[in-house]
Formats: structure tokens, C-alpha cells, sequence
């Protein structure tokens, strides 16, 4: 997989960085501008994504105080729930405050919120509980074993997708590898964020694994940079993403590590299940289902989004050289 880190934070040749704070002591910075963000309602579109990476870009930046208002928002799928809290470490790292304005809040998702627990994690009296939404999960540094229990129990651990135990275990190792590279390569402060929703109605099972570091094609152009046939190129953020996905692909070759993102048999399986599977980092985006799509959009993300949507129907998937129980993976 891309590696996303080397100490610096790239951004948009076009983008100028506008002064949030005033400067105080001698080297002290103090909070001074405060912004509030309006949160809309959100999907799964692909215009979803592109409403919340303009959240990014509008706190992208030092020593502000955010305002979260959720007014105007309808409805909250995982994927803004694990980028919203991201994003408010991402400002609270940086020396900023993040403020919920929780009165503003629907009582429908102010009580998933709850129950994932999201509002506990930002200072809410409301304990978590169980049920269609699993746990915001923030992991500010790599533990193999609390993620893989996380998943087994509370992704795929749980009867929405009918699996076999050894491809269950499959695919888990491979979404591990996304949060693995995320470490390896991620260089962020705040760690990775996740969270899970299973949506009955719609049969579906999703999963959005988020981190804000420096980025997939950010790493990939690194890579090729000593390559001769690289020279005087700018590989478009989409087609460094689709070099990731490519099978042994990695820009950490060692003899110890020589791991790719993982997600060509993810691929496979999403594609079986009929489900999507989708990256965003920087302007590229990915998208696996009935057919590959790649493309570069205009709105832009510096880390990186995995999203995984998988049908929740009554087949049984296993491995091919299992005994024949249902669908051959």
C-alpha cells in the first residue's frame, strides 16, 4: 500500500492557508478564530463523500475553535460518524477546540450517537449500548488483537453476513491490513477511526475505516520518485490508488514487511456478495462493485477512506476448497 507519512503535510497547490490564531507569548499560539461547521445530512453517495471532505477543508487549519452544528441535518450514516469524530481529534491535535452543539441534534441521531458511542467519546453523560450500531472506535496507536476482536465480534461476528469461520478469518486479515497500513504509513496524530452500522431495511453491513494522514498518492509519487520513466510525470491521484489495489503492490519493500493494501481478495469477495467497496485520498477515488471505477474528482481529502458495503442476504460464502455449503470464494 501507498505509504502516507515521511513528516510533512501535502496540500493543494491552489489551496492558501488562511491565519487562525493570533500569536500571544513568544511561542505560545492562542485560539482566535472560531468557525462552525454545519453539518448536513449524509449518505453513502458519492457526492456524500464530497460533503464531508469540504469539512475538512473548511478546519484544515491551526489553533481553531469548531463549532459542530447539526441543525440541518436529517440523517448520519457510519462513515460521517468515524470522519466527524476524526476530524475533531484532527482539530484538537492540532490545538483547537471542538465543540458539539448536541441541542441541535435530531432525537433519532442523537440516540444512535448515543448508543455507538460517540457522545460518551466527546464528553456526553450518555453510556453506550448494543444494537444496530456498533461502536465509534478510535485507535490512537496499533493493536492487532483489539482490532481483529473488534471486528470478529462486532463486524462480521454478528449473523448479518453468513460466512464460513475460515473466511470469516480471511477477511478480517485483510481489513486488519487496512488499518495496519494506516499505522505503517498513515503518520498521523490522531491514530485511525472506524465505526460500523448494520441497516436491516436495506440488508446492508458498512463498515468506514478513516485516517488523516498525509495520504495514498502522496506516498505512491514518493515511490516512483528515483524511477526513470517517472520523470517529468504527476501520477494522477486515481491511478495511484489503482496501483495500490494491484496485487503485491507496496512502497514498503523490506525483508521483513512486503504488504500491499490487501483489498485485491476483499475485492473478490465484495464483488461475489454484490456489495461496494470504496477509497478516497486526495482527489482519487476507487469504487468496486458491479464494475471498477476510478476517477479523479474535484474535491479533495489529504488521508485516506476505506468504505466496505456488504449484502446482508441469505447465501452462505466459503472458501473454494472448503466442503460445499453455498458460495465458492
Amino acid at each position: 500500500m501507498a505509504a502516507s507519512g515521511f513528516g510533512m503535510r501535502l496540500l493543494p497547490s491552489t489551496r492558501t492557508r488562511l491565519p487562525g490564531y493570533w500569536k500571544g507569548l513568544p511561542g505560545v499560539l492562542l485560539c482566535n478564530q472560531m468557525i462552525t461547521l454545519k453539518i448536513p445530512t449524509v449518505n453513502d453517495e458519492s457526492c456524500d463523500f464530497d460533503r464531508l471532505f469540504s469539512l475538512w477543508d473548511q478546519a484544515n487549519d491551526e489553533c481553531l475553535h469548531v463549532a459542530f452544528d447539526f441543525s440541518g441535518c436529517r440523517f448520519l450514516r457510519q462513515n460521517a460518524v468515524a470522519f466527524i469524530g476524526g476530524l475533531a481529534r484532527l482539530i484538537e491535535a492540532r490545538g483547537g477546540r471542538a465543540e458539539f452543539r448536541w441541542n441541535t441534534l435530531q432525537q433519532k441521531i442523537f440516540t444512535n450517537l448515543a448508543q455507538n458511542g460517540f457522545l460518551y467519546a466527546f464528553g456526553h453523560s450518555s453510556i453506550p449500548w448494543c444494537g444496530n450500531s456498533i461502536p465509534f472506535r478510535e485507535d490512537r496507536l496499533q493493536d492487532e488483537d483489539a482490532v481483529v476482536d473488534y471486528l470478529k465480534k462486532k463486524w462480521l461476528g454478528r449473523e448479518c453476513v453468513h460466512v464460513s469461520e475460515r473466511l470469516r478469518g480471511e477477511i478480517i486479515g485483510r481489513v486488519w491490513e487496512i488499518y495496519a497500513n494506516a499505522f505503517e504509513h498513515g503518520q498521523s496524530d490522531i491514530g485511525v477511526l472506524s465505526c460500523r452500522q448494520h441497516y436491516p431495511l436495506l440488508h446492508e453491513l458498512a463498515l468506514t475505516v478513516v485516517d488523516f494522514g498525509v495520504g495514498i498518492p502522496a506516498n505512491v509519487r514518493l515511490h516512483f520518485a528515483d524511477d526513470p520513466r517517472a520523470a517529468g510525470l504527476r501520477l494522477p491521484a486515481s491511478k495511484c490508488l489503482e496501483w495500490a489495489f494491484r496485487r503485491g503492490n507496496s512502497t514498503k519493500q523490506t525483508p521483513a514487511v512486503s504488504r500491499g493494501v490487501g483489498l485485491d481478495f476483499l475485492k473478490e469477495f465484495v464483488t461475489i456478495n454484490n456489495g461496494r467497496l470504496e477509497m478516497f485520498s486526495h482527489e482519487g477515488r476507487v469504487q468496486i462493485g458491479k464494475e471498477f471505477k476510478t476517477e479523479n474528482k474535484t474535491s479533495f481529502f489529504e488521508g485516506t477512506l476505506v468504505n466496505i458495503t456488504l449484502k446482508c442476504d441469505e447465501s452462505f460464502y466459503q472458501l473454494a476448497d472448503e466442503p460445499v455449503q453455498g458460495h465458492y470464494l
